[in-house]
């Protein structure tokens, strides 16, 4: 018991750290570690460097954002929108944020139901259209999001995107190909005798 809780701590403290290092030393046992191994181990088996991954969610907290997911739609220079913001982080509501300041990012804006009135609140199915707070804490309560905050340390919430997607530049028309020369008719063209251009009448009045 005592060794399997030695291991959880050396695996906690090398997660912090972002690398672990798993290895076997010369007789056969293996190691975890946040550094190194030593010269004379038999065989490194995994150094990880990759990131620590992002806390997860307590249950509750998680079981709501899954049910009922908050969605924030915003744009710039609003009051409204930044005093909704801060309700739901004061909440420690795990949400998304989208952001309209563009033509294509009304049209989205519309799609999903929305008004040319911002901020808009989506908590699951429901839609609140412009900040007040009553109603947005009523909305959350229902969707049984806690009224404190129960995001962990770390957990990163509310990065702000646009609501449209960005879509790449179409390609260039393409002109139509010219068809083939056909060999017997310019054969044809070549043998008929050219016939000399006549000039051109014009009016009185044009000058070269």
């Amino acid at each position: 018991m005592r060794a399997l809780a030695a291991f959880a701590l050396v695996v906690a403290a090398a997660a912090a750290h972002g690398q672990t290092y798993k290895w076997k030393d010369a007789a056969g046992v293996t190691h975890y570690s946040d550094t190194p191994p030593a010269k004379g181990a038999a065989q490194v088996l995994r150094p990880d460097s990759r990131p620590a991954a992002s806390p997860s969610l307590p249950y509750e907290l998680a079981r709501a954002a899954k049910l009922h997911p908050v969605t924030l739609y915003t744009t710039a220079r609003c009051d409204a929108c930044d005093r909704g913001r801060a309700l739901l982080h004061s909440r420690g509501i795990p949400f998304a944020e989208k952001t309209v300041n563009t033509a294509e990012d009304r049209e989205q804006l519309h799609r999903v139901g929305g008004k040319d009135e911002l901020p808009l609140l989506v908590v699951g199915n429901r839609q609140m259209t412009g900040f007040a707070a009553g109603t947005w804490n009523e909305a959350l309560d229902f969707a049984s999001y806690p009224r404190k905050t129960m995001l962990p340390p770390g957990y990163q919430t509310g990065t702000a995107e646009a609501a449209a997607p960005a879509s790449l530049p179409a390609p260039p028309p393409r002109s139509p190909a010219a068809p083939a020369p056909n060999a017997a008719a310019a054969q044809a063209e070549q043998q008929q005798p050219r016939q000399q251009p006549q000039p051109k009448k014009t009016p009185p009045d044009f000058q070269f």
